[in-house]
C-alpha cells in the first residue's frame, strides 16, 4: 500500500469569489461551477517502490486546463483553513470571503461535503490598511456531551496597520487589538496537544503575532475566555441594544527581536528545559569562566525566526523575566470594540451613526505598549540567503525552512543545526504529517500496553513543477510523489481546538485533516493519506506492508459489492503479494471464513496460492501454509463433488431395499396412531432466521469450519452446535434420503475423501433425528434411502471391523443405538432403530453366510440389542405423547422436560414415574380422578361385563393416553408408586410457593389414596422432616409469642407465607399426622410391598425412587406422632377461629421439651394426672373453641359458599373437641354441657336437644338451661319495646318469687333472646324431665312451664 491524495470536500462559487476578490464586485454572484475534468494520477510504479532504494517521481497525465483557466490569482491571496476543515477564509486587500461547511446530495444519492460562500464584504476599517496574515482557530465547546466537535470558530485577521481583529463565523467583529504600529506579517497558533511521553513538556496555548521587529505572544486560556465573553457580550448588544461593551483585557507578552536585520516568519516552538550540560555550557559561553550557575535549570520559552542577517535565529525568553502588558488595554480593546460592533452592525440593528464620530474614531489610536528587548541567543548565518517560512513540526523538534535559492532546509530545533537540505523547490509551501501505527487485532493483544508509535512525514509541494512529495524523517527516502496543479495551495494549520486540556481532551476523538491541498480548477480540497509502514525500512517495512496487505484484503472481503472475476484477481493478487508466511495464513483463514467469495474463487484462489507456493524454497514455516492450502482444496473438491451429485437429477432407485424392509408396513400401521398424536403434540409454531433452517443452502465456510484435516490426512468432522451439525447432515445425506441423489455416489465421494465411517453414521442419524417431521410424513421413501445408506457405510472400510468378536457386541451397531437412545426426537429415533434393526440383520446375516455356524449365538445376541432398543423406544414414544400434551390455560410447573431412554434410564427406577407426576401435576388432574382411571383399568383387566369393555371410547383423550402409557409401564406406574409420586411433586411445588396451599391439600389427598402402609408411613416421615417440621415449629412459636393469631406480616417474615396460608397449612399438618398414626398402626398387620420395573427397563442406574426411599424409614414413636398431632390441631383451632392463646403454655416442661423432635426417636412424654391449673387452661380453649363454632353455624354474614368439610363451620369441630377431651385431661361432658348451653343461647334448639342426649350429668344442664330459659321470659316480658296487655296482666299474676327472679335475670348473654314460644315451652318441658322432684328448682321449673303455657295460650 502506498500514499494517496483523496478528495474530501469541493468547493462552490469558487470563479465568483475570485471575480469578487479581483474585480471589487459588491457580492458573489450565487453560482456553482464544476471543472469539467478532475485531477487524476497513477500510482502503479509506487506500489514497487519497497525494493528499490531509490524513488521515482510518479508520472500522471496532464491535467486538462478548465475553459475558463483561473490564473495565479490564488497564490496573491492569504488563504486559511480550520482544522476542522468547516471553514475557508480567502482574503485579498480588503476584501475578505468565508465559506462554511455544508452537505448536500449528489445526483447518485451519495452524500458529500461543499464549501459554500457564508459571509463576504470589506474587512479594513483604517484607511489604507490591507489584510497581510489570517488564521482560523476552532473553539472547544465547554459541554459535557461533546464528543469533540468545536463550538465555533473564530476567524483572526492581521492587517497592515498593525491591528489584529477577532470575528465570528458570519463576520461580526469581536475584539480588536493595537498592539504594535508595524505591519501584522504573520499569524500563528499552538493548541494543547497530549504528551506522548512522560518526559515531554505539557506545552500551554498561544497565538502568536510577528511584526517587523517585534513577537507578541497571547495566552491560549485567556483569549479563549474573552473570546466567548465577547461573542455573548455582542449577541446580548444586538439583542437587547446594549451600548457599554466591556470586554475582559488579553494578557501578552511583547518581545523586541533583536540582533536580525530581516525577519519574514517565525514559530513559537513553546516551553523548554535545559539538561545540567547544557545549562553549564551556556553559563559558561556567556558568562566566562566565572559564571555562577542556578541550582534547577531555568524554563525558556523558545522562538525561531527566519529572514536575513542571519538567516535563522534562534532566540530564547526565560519564564518569569517579564510580566504581561494589562495597562491600557481595556481603553483601547473598549474603544476599537465599540466602534467596530456600532459600524458592523449598523446594517442588521438600524443604528445609525454620524460620520464625524467614525473619523474621530479612526483618528484616535491607542497607545502602544513599548517591547521587551530579546537578543538573539544564536543563528545560522548566510548572508546571501533568505529565508521565506518556517513550518513547525507537530512534535516540536523539527522545522521546515524556505529560502529565496529555492532551497529546503530541515532544521533539529533542539540542537540548532540544519540536518538535511532539498534543492529545486522554489516558493515551495510546507506541511506536517503525524501518523499514529495502526493496530491489527491479532497484532495489538500482546502488546496493548506499550505506547503506539508515530511516523513523521514532510509534505513539500512545488508550484513551479506542479508536483506534490512527501519524505520520511528524518533522512527517510521519498514515499510519495503527485503531479498536481501549479495554482494549488497546500493548507497547514499546524494546531487543532483552542480551550482543551488534560481533563477535558480524555475520551474526545477530534477528527481534523493535517495537510489540505486547496486546486482552484478542480475546485476540490483534497488530504494526504501515508501509511505508517512507509516510515520503516528493510525488514520491517516488509512486515508492515504485508499487514496493510492483510488488512486491505478484509477491508475488501467486507465490502462485498464486487463481482467474482474481479475479486479472484485482485484478492489472489493481494495474497500473493504477501511475504510473510504468518500473516499469509491469517489472510487466507479470513477469506475462508467469508460468506461473500464463492466456492470457484475460493479454489483458484487456493490453487494459485499452493502452485506459488510449491515453486518457492521449501522452509520450515511455509510447510504449514502448503498443509493448510492441499487440505482446503481437498476439502473444497468434496463440497464441490457433493453439492453437483445432490443437485443432480433425480434417480429411481432399486427394490432391494423394500424386499429387505418386508413387515416394517404392518408396524408403521400399527404405530400410527401414536406418531399422529405425537405429531399433533409435538407440532408448535416457531419462529427461525431463513439462513438456520435444515433446508438453506449449507455456505462453503461453514463446511469447512465443521471439517478439518488430521496430521494423518483424514479428514475429521467437528461438531460445533446441534443447528450446524444438522445442516451439514442435509448437506450431505438428505437428498439421499428424499430420493434426489444416489446414495452410492455420495458414499464412495465420502470414502475416497477418508471420512471416519463412524462419524458419518452419527452425522447421518443426527439428521434423520432432527428433521422428524419431514421424515415422518414420507416414511417409505425415506425409510428405503435410510437402510440403503446404513448398508453402505457399514460396507465401508473401518466401520465394522473384521477382528470383531462374534461373542460380543458390534461397537459399530452399538453407536447407533447409543445415538438414538439420547435423542429426544422419539419418534425419529423409533424408526430409524426399526430401519437399522433390519440393516443390521442383514450385515450379519451376510458376514455370517462365510462362516462358521457356531458364530449364529452372537448374532442373536446382537439382535437382542436391537429387539430391547426397539422397545425402549416405543415405550418412550408413548410416554412422550402424553407429556407433549398441551396442559389446560393457568397451569403451573413449566413445560414439559424432553424425556429420552438415556435420561429415564439416568433417572432410576423411578424416572417413569417422576416425569408422570409432574405431568399430573401440570394438568392439576384431581386425585379422584386419577382413582377413577385406575378403577377402569381394574375392572377391564377383569373384564367386568361390556360397560368396561369401551372404557377408552367413553372417556377423554387425556385418560387414554394415561391408560396407553399405563399399559406400557404396568410395574412403574401402579396406582401406589404413582399416588406416591404425585403427592411428592405436589409438596415439592408447595415449598416452592408456600402461598399456594391448595399443592399441599392435593399433597395429602394423593397421599390418602396410597394403599400401602408400608409406603404411606415413609413418605409422611420424609414430608414431615423434609418440608413440614421447620414451618410448624417456626409457626407454633410465632403464636406463643404474640398469644393470638398473628398478622400477615409476622407470618411472611417468621414463617414464610401469609395468614391465611398458614391456617391451611396446619390443617395440612393436622391430616399428615393422622395419616402418619394410621400408617403406623397399620404396618404390622400388612406385608411389604415388591417394588418391581418392567423387563426391558432394569439397566437403569440413578437415584432410588421415592417408594424405595420411602420404604427405607424407620418406624415412629406413636405417642410422639400423637403429641405433635394434638398442638397442630390446637393451633389449627386458634387460627381458624382466632381466638387469643398460648399453645405452648398448654403443656408440661416434658411436654414442651418432646416437640419437634425426629419422630423415629423415644422421647420421655407426659404421664399421669395433669397440674389442675393446666387441664383448666386447657378446658377454657375448648370451651371458646365450641362457642366460636356455634358462633360460625349461625353467622349470616359468613358466605355459605364454603364446603362444610372445612373451615370454621365444619361440622366435625363438636366431635374434634370431645376427642380432645381425653388427651388432654379434660372431662367431656363438660364440654357437651357447654356445647348445648351455647346453642340454645344462639337459638339453635333442634342441635341442642340432639348433643342433650350424650350428656351424663342431667342435674347440672338442668340447672343451666333453667337460666337460659328465665333469660328468654325475662326478654319475652320485660324487655320487649311493644309489650302487650296480656302479658303485662300475665306478669301481675305471676308469683312474687317468680317475678323477683326474671327481673334479676340478663338476656343480653343471650345470642338470640327472640325465640319462639313454642321451641321455650319445648325447653321447659325438657327441665321437667331432668330436674328431679327433690330439686331446689323443681318448683320454679313448674311456675316457669305454667307462664309459658300461659303466653302460648294468650298468642
Amino acid at each position: 500500500m502506498s500514499c494517496s491524495l483523496l478528495e474530501f470536500c469541493r468547493l462552490q462559487e469558487l470563479k465568483t469569489v475570485r471575480d469578487y476578490l479581483s474585480h471589487g464586485q459588491t457580492e458573489p454572484a450565487e453560482k456553482n461551477q464544476t471543472a469539467e475534468n478532475e485531477l487524476a494520477w497513477d500510482t502503479s510504479d509506487w506500489e514497487t517502490a519497497w525494493e528499490s532504494d531509490k524513488s521515482k517521481e510518479q508520472e500522471a497525465p496532464s491535467v486538462v486546463e478548465a475553459k475558463e483557466p483561473s490564473g495565479p490569482w490564488l497564490q496573491d491571496c492569504v488563504v486559511s483553513l480550520s482544522p476542522c476543515s468547516d471553514l475557508l477564509v480567502v482574503a485579498q486587500e480588503q476584501k475578505a470571503v468565508f465559506l462554511s461547511a455544508k452537505w448536500q446530495t449528489d445526483d447518485s444519492g451519495k452524500e458529500e461535503m461543499t464549501l459554500a460562500v457564508s459571509w463576504s464584504g470589506i474587512l479594513s476599517t483604517e484607511e489604507g490598511e490591507c489584510v497581510s496574515s489570517t488564521i482560523c482557530i476552532p473553539l472547544a465547546s465547554q459541554k459535557r456531551s461533546s464528543t469533540g466537535r468545536p463550538d465555533w470558530t473564530c476567524v483572526v485577521v492581521g492587517f497592515t496597520s498593525g491591528y489584529v481583529r477577532f470575528y465570528t463565523e458570519s463576520g461580526v467583529l469581536l475584539l480588536a487589538q493595537l498592539l504594535h504600529e508595524d505591519p501584522v506579517i504573520r499569524l500563528k497558533c499552538r493548541t494543547y496537544e497530549i504528551p506522548r511521553h512522560p518526559g515531554v513538556t505539557e506545552q500551554h496555548e498561544e497565538l502568536s503575532i510577528l511584526y517587523p521587529a517585534a513577537l507578541v505572544t497571547i495566552d491560549g486560556f485567556s483569549l479563549f475566555q474573552s473570546l466567548r465573553a465577547c461573542r455573548n457580550q455582542v449577541a446580548r448588544a444586538a439583542a437587547a441594544g446594549s451600548e457599554m461593551i466591556q470586554p475582559p483585557p488579553l494578557a501578552y507578552k511583547k518581545w523586541a527581536l533583536q540582533d536580525m536585520d530581516n525577519i519574514v516568519d517565525h514559530c513559537s516552538v513553546g516551553v523548554m528545559t535545559l539538561n545540567v550540560f547544557d545549562q553549564m555550557k551556556n553559563a559558561s559561553v556567556l558568562g566566562g569562566f566565572n559564571a555562577s550557575v542556578k541550582g534547577s535549570p531555568p524554563a525558556m520559552s523558545q522562538y525561531v525566526t527566519v529572514g536575513g542577517g542571519p538567516y535563522t535565529g534562534f532566540y530564547y525568553a526565560v519564564e518569569g523575566s517579564t510580566q504581561p502588558l494589562l495597562s491600557h488595554v481595556a481603553l483601547a480593546v473598549a474603544s476599537k470594540l465599540t466602534s467596530a460592533l456600532f459600524s458592523a452592525a449598523s446594517g442588521w440593528l438600524g443604528w445609525n451613526k454620524n460620520k464625524n464620530e467614525v473619523e474621530s474614531a479612526q483618528k484616535h489610536r491607542p497607545k502602544v505598549e513599548p517591547a521587551t528587548p530579546l537578543g538573539i541567543r544564536f543563528g545560522l548565518p548566510d548572508s546571501r540567503r533568505h529565508g521565506e517560512s518556517i513550518c513547525l513540526s507537530p512534535c516540536n523538534t523539527l522545522a521546515g525552512v524556505t529560502d529565496d535559492f529555492g532551497r529546503v532546509t530541515l532544521l533539529d530545533l533542539n540542537r540548532g543545526i540544519a540536518v538535511r537540505m532539498w534543492k529545486g523547490y522554489r516558493d515551495a509551501q510546507l506541511g506536517w504529517l503525524h501518523v499514529p501505527e495502526e493496530q491489527v487485532g491479532r497484532e495489538s493483544s500482546p502488546s496493548a500496553s506499550r505506547p503506539r508509535r508515530h511516523a513523521l512525514f514532510l509534505v513539500i509541494y512545488a508550484p513551479r513543477r506542479g508536483i506534490l512529495e512527501i519524505w520520511a524523517m528524518q533522512y527517510g527516502p521519498r514515499v510519495g510523489a503527485f503531479t498536481v496543479g501549479k495554482h494549488c495551495r497546500l493548507l497547514y494549520a499546524g494546531y487543532r481546538l483552542l480551550g482543551v486540556n488534560s481533563v477535558t481532551s480524555q475520551g474526545w476523538k477530534i477528527h481534523t485533516h493535517q495537510v489540505c491541498l486547496l486546486d482552484p480548477i478542480t475546485e476540490a480540497l483534497r488530504t494526504v493519506n501515508v501509511p505508517f509502514h512507509l516510515a520503516l525500512s528493510d525488514k520491517k517495512s516488509e512486515g508492515a506492508k504485508d499487514m496493510h496487505l492483510l488488512k486491505k484484503l478484509t477491508t475488501m472481503l467486507k465490502s462485498g459489492d464486487m463481482e467474482p472475476d474481479i475479486l479472484e484477481s485482485e484478492v489472489k493478487a493481494l495474497l500473493l503479494d504477501i511475504k510473510n508466511s504468518s500473516i499469509q495464513k491469517q489472510a487466507l483463514e479470513s477469506l475462508l471464513s467469508n460468506k461473500n467469495v464463492p466456492v470457484l474463487c475460493l479454489t483458484n484462489i487456493i490453487r494459485a496460492l499452493l502452485n506459488a507456493l510449491q515453486q518457492q524454497d521449501a522452509k520450515l514455516e511455509d510447510t504449514v501454509l502448503l498443509q493448510l492450502c492441499s487440505s482446503q482444496l481437498e476439502l473444497l473438491q468434496l463440497y464441490t463433488d457433493i453439492h453437483h451429485v445432490s443437485t443432480a437429477a433425480a434417480f429411481e432407485g432399486d427394490s432391494e431395499a423394500l424386499d429387505t424392509l418386508e413387515g416394517i408396513e404392518g408396524e408403521l400401521s400399527r404405530l400410527n396412531p401414536t406418531l399422529q398424536r405425537y405429531i399433533k403434540f409435538n407440532s408448535r409454531p416457531s419462529v427461525s432466521f431463513v439462513q438456520d433452517a435444515p433446508d438453506a443452502p449449507l455456505p462453503v465456510q461453514a463446511f469447512l469450519l465443521q471439517i478439518e484435516c488430521a496430521e494423518d490426512g483424514q479428514l475429521k468432522l467437528i461438531q460445533r452446535s446441534e443447528a450446524e451439525w444438522t445442516q451439514l447432515g442435509s448437506f450431505v445425506f438428505w437428498g439421499c434420503l428424499c430420493g434426489k441423489s444416489p446414495p452410492h455416489k455420495i458414499c464412495d465421494k465420502l470414502q475416497q475423501a477418508g471420512i471416519n465411517p463412524p462419524q458419518l453414521l452419527s452425522l447421518l442419524l443426527g439428521v434423520c433425528l432432527q428433521r422428524e417431521k419431514e421424515m415422518i410424513q414420507n416414511p417409505t421413501e425415506c425409510f428405503k434411502n435410510l437402510y440403503a445408506l446404513l448398508v453402505l457405510l457399514s460396507n465401508m472400510e473401518g466401520a465394522i471391523e473384521e477382528t470383531w468378536d462374534s461373542q460380543s457386541v458390534s461397537p459399530w451397531w452399538q453407536q447407533a443405538r447409543n445415538i438414538l437412545v439420547q435423542s429426544h426426537n422419539s419418534a425419529a429415533a423409533l424408526l430409524a432403530a426399526l430401519v437399522a434393526h433390519r440393516a443390521a440383520k442383514a450385515s450379519i446375516n451376510s458376514r455370517a453366510d462365510s462362516k462358521l455356524q457356531s458364530e449364529w449365538e452372537a448374532v442373536s445376541l446382537e439382535l437382542e440389542h436391537w429387539v430391547v432398543c426397539v422397545r425402549q423406544l416405543e415405550d418412550v414414544l408413548v410416554l412422550q405423547t402424553l407429556l407433549l400434551m398441551t396442559p389446560i390455560a393457568g397451569s403451573v410447573g413449566g413445560p414439559a422436560v424432553p424425556c429420552s431412554v438415556k435420561t429415564l434410564l439416568e433417572g432410576g427406577s423411578g424416572g417413569i414415574t417422576d416425569n408422570v407426576s409432574k405431568w399430573v401435576f401440570r394438568h392439576n388432574l384431581a386425585p379422584e380422578q386419577l382413582k377413577e382411571i385406575f378403577q377402569k383399568m381394574e375392572d377391564k383387566e377383569e373384564g367386568a361385563g361390556d360397560e368396561v369393555s369401551n372404557i377408552l371410547e367413553n372417556t377423554d383423550e387425556t385418560a387414554e393416553l394415561l391408560v396407553a402409557v399405563c399399559k406400557r409401564f404396568p410395574h412403574s406406574l401402579s396406582p401406589n408408586l404413582l399416588f406416591a409420586h404425585c403427592c411428592w411433586e405436589y409438596v415439592v411445588q408447595w415449598n416452592k410457593d408456600p402461598e399456594e396451599g391448595a399443592h399441599l391439600c392435593q399433597a395429602m389427598e394423593h397421599l390418602k389414596l396410597v394403599s400401602s402402609p408400608h409406603i404411606q408411613l415413609g413418605i409422611c416421615t420424609m414430608m414431615w422432616s423434609t418440608f413440614i417440621v421447620k414451618r410448624f415449629s417456626a409457626a407454633a412459636f410465632l403464636i406463643e409469642k404474640v398469644g393470638k393469631a398473628p398478622k400477615d406480616r409476622l407470618c411472611r417474615r417468621d414463617v414464610g407465607m401469609g395468614d391465611k396460608a398458614l391456617t391451611s397449612f396446619l390443617g395440612c399438618c393436622v391430616q399428615l399426622l393422622q395419616i402418619l398414626m394410621e400408617a403406623d398402626a397399620a404396618v404390622a398387620e400388612v406385608p411389604p410391598p415388591k417394588l418391581s420395573v418392567e423387563e426391558v427397563w432394569c439397566g437403569a442406574e440413578g437415584p432410588a425412587s421415592i417408594a424405595e426411599l420411602a420404604m427405607e424409614q424407620k418406624g415412629v414413636h406413636y405417642p410422639l406422632v400423637q403429641h405433635h398431632c394434638l398442638l397442630a390441631t390446637l393451633l389449627h383451632a386458634a387460627l381458624t377461629f382466632t381466638l387469643k392463646v398460648k399453645p405452648l403454655s398448654l403443656f408440661d416442661s416434658k411436654g414442651k421439651n418432646a416437640f419437634f423432635r425426629d419422630l423415629t426417636t423415644i422421647q420421655l412424654m407426659p404421664s399421669g394426672d395433669m397440674d389442675p391449673g393446666l387441664v383448666l387452661l386447657r378446658q377454657e380453649f375448648l370451651l371458646r373453641v365450641l362457642t366460636a363454632w356455634v358462633q360460625h353455624i349461625d353467622d349470616t354474614s359468613v358466605p355459605r359458599t364454603l364446603p362444610p368439610t372445612s373451615g370454621p363451620r365444619a361440622d366435625w369441630w363438636p366431635s374434634l373437641c370431645m376427642d380432645l377431651g381425653g388427651p388432654l385431661q379434660v372431662n367431656p361432658d363438660i364440654l357437651r354441657r357447654h356445647l348445648v348451653c351455647q346453642l340454645y343461647s344462639q337459638g339453635l334448639d333442634q342441635r341442642a336437644e340432639e348433643v342433650m342426649l350424650e350428656v351424663e350429668d342431667k342435674d347440672v344442664l338442668g340447672s343451666q338451661l333453667l337460666m337460659i330459659t328465665g333469660q328468654r321470659l325475662s326478654y319475652s316480658l320485660l324487655h320487649v319495646q311493644n309489650q302487650t296487655q296480656p302479658a303485662m296482666e300475665l306478669l301481675a299474676r305471676l308469683p312474687p318469687t317468680l317475678c323477683t327472679w326474671l327481673k334479676a335475670m340478663d338476656p343480653s348473654e343471650l345470642q338470640c333472646p327472640l325465640v319462639p314460644l313454642p321451641q321455650t315451652s319445648k325447653l321447659v318441658g325438657h327441665l321437667i324431665e331432668m330436674l328431679p322432684e327433690n330439686h331446689a328448682q323443681y318448683s320454679l321449673a313448674l311456675h316457669l312451664l305454667e307462664a309459658v303455657d300461659a303466653l302460648t295460650m294468650e298468642e
